[in-house]
């Protein structure tokens, strides 16, 4: 790696970029080009051999996949180029997603013989919806059966003709020639004049000056674009193309020249949405890759290294961070020091002495430090913190005890920190059924999470089938009532409660709102009621599941001088809320998914059919060669076991990925059975 120090680059020589796309796309070896092109390796790794500087975990070499990010850099031509490379199997999308604020271009990267796949569609969709600017890369252009033309052809069809082709195929793939910079040569498809004129076109059509100009003079040159460009990139009006073979090096050189010559720096491409306090109150916060201005950094990734514990990566967006700086973590009132400040290469970490806005940087032994934390050097930044990012839910499960009695500490340290390395893996405590669940976002992503806390952190544990996170809610307003007193001798405990509660738009969570007057029960009271209210919350009212969308108003109650104590009230609100839900209608939520099955076109009425069968809505159907994606909801419950049915029906040859949609009421018969099986904790 070079040094990190010894180029005095600034935040214009800045490019920030992510390689995403599905699984076997090329995007590990894709790396291995682009350092090799610029002089940072002396020859490219190998993923089945392991020595790629991307995949140096031993569990992604013995895979032979990327199983998680990693940040590799180089320097080229006076740029410095911060590369973040994603894994492409569709149950690790949420580590793609988690990390893309770090970069200004997120590069999607299509397999040329396999086209568009499950993730070039979610990954576009989502740069797309967060306002990325975006370049698409055709890998393996020379392979075998690769018609690059039809490739192009679908991409526009599918994400618009703003993808445009800024070099194209020569050669049967062998070169690409460049239809930008100097367009001249002959391709294996379409014209290189035209595929030039085409892109200059839609990079003038922002810029109502630079197109008059165009139209008289009928050409200019690549820095009265530049602007232009840069703008056409950041509103979505353009995506350029770009071929390559990374195997064989055609396109690699290209490559970079469109890194570092048209992709946007910090200060060009559009920034995350950064917000100011919490909820409806929450104000837009304009952060600029202003050096001298004060230090503004998002924390993308936490991985936990056995030499130097937990490490924080972050993205420097706004003021400059030296070593030894006193920073703060969110909204803590004590400092940290920025003692161990580096930059990363692969597994490479190298110290460095200072980071400018668009720099990311790693601080390391840390153990406050959490995903999306935001790092500040003033208590003015106290509240700021990046806008949600919308992860997908982890929602497949599985329970989780330790094979062996006395490792249950052992086991919980171990899933804290495979959780903490991945936004989209969560521990859940059921007390209910005395279950710790660990949930993901399929069976291959939690099968690889239980070999890595067995392989890395030494435990084993037996696994079994959780209980379905279903959830309560209510469908009307209701009131409830309640009057707790207890008189043994002494003080005693009196609190009387009145509420009120009616149902929100669902996945708004809950609310509670005092509209006690007169002093009829006093202040510090208040939250007492408020306790018992979240403790019926948390356990279910009626069918023994978390309580959600709801609405709770205290507006009436009595108290006594002398006997009124928190422990009557927190009784009282329990007792009134469980009587004001038995009135409102309480209805059982179960969980809904976005299923996408990929299959053989001869399993199209077993696999519908079975969806039938398991209360599946198909929406979508999409003959793609000899496979057909099938798009539709089903709910969770009934895809307990469904990687063995869709490998039954389909002979191995099915692919599926589910995603959180949203919670529905569930069936009568469900209703039923689930309410009849509870017995709500007695009181204490």
């Amino acid at each position: 790696m070079a040094n990190a120090n010894a180029a005095a680059y600034t935040t214009a020589d800045i490019r920030n970029v992510a390689l995403a796309g599905h699984a076997n796309a090329g995007k590990t070896i894709l790396v291995e080009a682009l350092l090799h092109a610029a002089g940072a390796i002396p020859q490219i790794g190998s993923v089945e051999k392991g020595s790629t500087v991307s995949d140096f975990d031993a569990m992604e070499q013995a895979h032979q996949h990327s199983l998680s990010t990693s940040i590799i850099s180089l320097h080229h031509n006076q740029r410095q180029i911060n590369i973040v490379d994603t894994p492409g199997h569709p149950e690790f999308i949420g580590q793609v997603f988690s990390v893309l604020p770090a970069v200004e271009t997120v590069i999607v990267v299509v397999n040329a013989q396999n086209g568009i796949e499950t993730n070039t569609r979610r990954i576009m969709r989502w740069a797309r919806q967060h306002d990325y600017c975006c370049l698409i890369v055709i890998n393996k252009i020379d392979a075998d059966d690769v018609d690059a033309e039809q490739i192009y052809a679908q991409l526009r069809e599918e994400f618009g003709s703003q993808c445009l082709a800024i070099n194209l195929p020569a050669d049967g793939g062998s070169k690409v020639v460049d239809c930008f910079f100097n367009p001249e040569g002959e391709s294996d498809f379409g014209s290189v004049s035209g595929a030039h004129t085409a892109i200059i076109d839609q990079t003038v059509e922002v810029d109502e000056q630079l197109m008059a100009l165009y139209l008289e003079q009928g050409e200019v040159s690549p820095e009265q674009l530049h602007d232009p460009f840069e703008q056409a990139l950041r509103e979505g009006h353009l995506i350029p193309v770009c071929f390559t073979s990374a195997q064989s090096g055609a396109g690699i050189n290209e490559l970079l020249t469109v890194l570092i010559t048209l992709m946007p720096n910090p200060a060009e491409g559009n920034p995350p949405a950064f917000v100011n306090g919490e909820g409806d109150d929450a104000e837009a916060v304009a952060v600029t890759p202003d050096a001298d201005a004060h230090v503004l950094a998002h924390v993308f990734k936490i991985t936990h290294d056995p030499f130097v514990g937990r490490m924080a990566i972050f993205r420097i967006h706004q003021g400059s961070i030296k070593k030894d700086s006193q920073l703060f973590i969110g909204d803590a009132r004590k400092p940290i020091k920025a003692s161990s400040l580096l930059a990363l290469h692969g597994k490479e970490h190298l110290d460095v002495s200072a980071g400018v806005p668009g720099d990311i940087r790693a601080l390391t032994k840390l153990d406050d430090m959490e995903f999306d934390a935001v790092l500040h050097d003033s208590h003015d930044e106290d509240m700021i913190h990046l806008a949600s990012l919308d992860l997908p839910i982890p929602l497949v499960g599985l329970a989780i005890k330790p094979k062996s009695r006395g490792e249950e500490q052992k086991v919980a340290e171990a899933m804290q920190k495979v959780v903490m390395a991945d936004p989209c893996l969560a521990v859940q405590r059921n007390a209910g059924t005395n279950e710790t669940v660990l949930r993901g976002l399929g069976e291959l992503h939690l099968r690889l999470a239980l070999e890595r806390m067995q392989k890395q952190y030494g435990v084993e544990v037996e696994t079994s089938n959780p209980t379905i996170a279903y959830r309560e809610t209510i469908m009307k307003k209701a009131e409830g009532h309640s009057r707790h007193k207890k008189q043994t001798g002494g003080a005693g405990q009196f609190g009387e409660v009145f509420l009120r509660v009616e149902p929100l738009p669902r996945g708004r969570g809950f609310e509670f709102k005092n509209e006690v007057v007169g002093g009829t029960i006093p202040a510090q009271f208040i939250p007492a009621v408020e306790k018992g209210v979240l403790q019926v919350l948390e356990h279910g009212a009626f069918a023994g599941f978390p309580m959600q969308d709801v609405r709770v108003a205290l507006y009436d109650g009595k108290h006594h001088p002398v006997d009124s104590k928190e422990i009557a009230f927190v009784s009282a609100g329990k007792k009134a809320f469980m009587q004001a839900v038995a009135n409102a209608n309480p209805v059982v939520l179960e969980p809904v998914v976005d299923l996408e099955v990929s299959i053989p076109n001869s399993n199209m009425g077993d696999i519908t059919g079975d969806l039938a069968a398991r209360r599946g809505r198909v929406s979508h159907t999409e003959a793609n060669g000899e496979f057909i994606r099938i798009t539709g909801q089903v709910p969770l419950a009934e895809m307990e076991d469904y990687p063995s049915r869709l490998k039954s029906m389909t002979a191995g040859e099915g692919a599926y990925h589910i995603a959180f949609s949203a919670y529905e009421t569930a069936p009568s018969d469900v209703q039923k059975r689930l309410s009849d099986a509870f017995q709500h904790p007695e009181d204490d």
